[in-house]
């Protein structure tokens, strides 16, 4: 006889965003122990339906030992979306890709239904004005220990987020992230985030953009934004970049959740 199996300490509820028509599956996993002064760090992870039992798991086990791993305990917070493979993979592209009065599609795009796009500001709406005030108003959180992680589609959405309201988070995490979008249009806005002469006030930002070593162009593409972050030097960004060896573009989450959950404490 087989039993359900429920995740201990963990949340799940449906959020109905205004902004975007649609409902998501936001599921929260809440720490053991009692919260520090200033509340929980929080990840906010996106395609929850992918990475977030992986997130809770990396916390749950390695803050165990913080002093060593640096990763203290956190509240994880996954945002998923509901449907069949074909649904979710249409809702990414709308979600997580900025407005353009036009799109340049690669040739591996150009005749495949990927969906309506362009979503990205709506989204981001329903982040600030939905979802995070009411994660703040259920947990005591840390707010100024924030991180936002994203792989591929999403992790260009993290790129967007740090280049358009750097304010919003304090971490950003990219990983393998879709830089070729659109003819590459996201270092358009890291320019124009340089050209601003954006100050993040009194808070310094920190930036994580990995890849796996096996996943062809998108080394380029995440060497040429870590380099051109470089030749900027934000003052208060502070850049890392890191290339998991032997690792594609499905194997490489697991290898740099843990280097990436670090880089709060470090």
């Amino acid at each position: 006889m087989s039993t359900q199996v429920e995740l201990e300490r963990t949340e799940s509820w449906k959020l109905e965003s205004q902004y975007m028509g649609y409902t998501y599956d936001i599921k929260v996993s809440i720490p053991r122990e009692e919260a520090p002064e200033n509340g929980f760090p929080v990840y906010y992870m996106l395609d929850g339906n992918s990475y977030f039992q992986l997130g809770r798991d990396v916390v749950k086990l390695q803050s165990r030992n913080a002093p060593k791993t640096l990763i203290a305990p956190a509240i994880v917070i996954g945002i998923g979306h509901y449907g069949s493979d074909d649904e979710v993979s249409k809702r990414r592209f709308y979600d997580f890709t900025p407005p353009a009065k036009q799109y340049v599609y690669p040739d591996r795009l150009k005749n495949a239904d990927i969906g309506p796009h362009g979503g990205a500001e709506k989204f981001l709406s329903f982040l600030e004005l939905e979802l995070m005030p009411l994660v703040s108003e259920k947990y005591n959180i840390d707010q100024h220990k924030q991180v936002l992680f994203g792989h591929s589609l999403s992790g260009l959405f993290v790129l967007w987020t740090l280049f358009t309201r750097a304010e919003l988070f304090q971490y950003y995490l990219a990983s393998s992230p879709s830089i070729w979008w659109n003819d590459h249009e996201i270092l358009a806005y890291a320019e124009a985030f340089y050209k601003k002469g954006q100050t993040i006030r009194s808070e310094k930002r920190k930036l994580l953009i990995t890849v796996g070593s096996e996943e062809a162009f998108m080394v380029d593409d995440a060497k040429g934004l870590f380099s051109k972050l470089c030749e900027y030097s934000l003052s208060d960004l502070q850049v890392e970049h890191y290339i998991a060896p032997d690792e594609n573009h499905a194997s490489v989450v697991p290898t740099i959740m843990s280097r990436a959950f670090r880089m709060l404490n470090c």
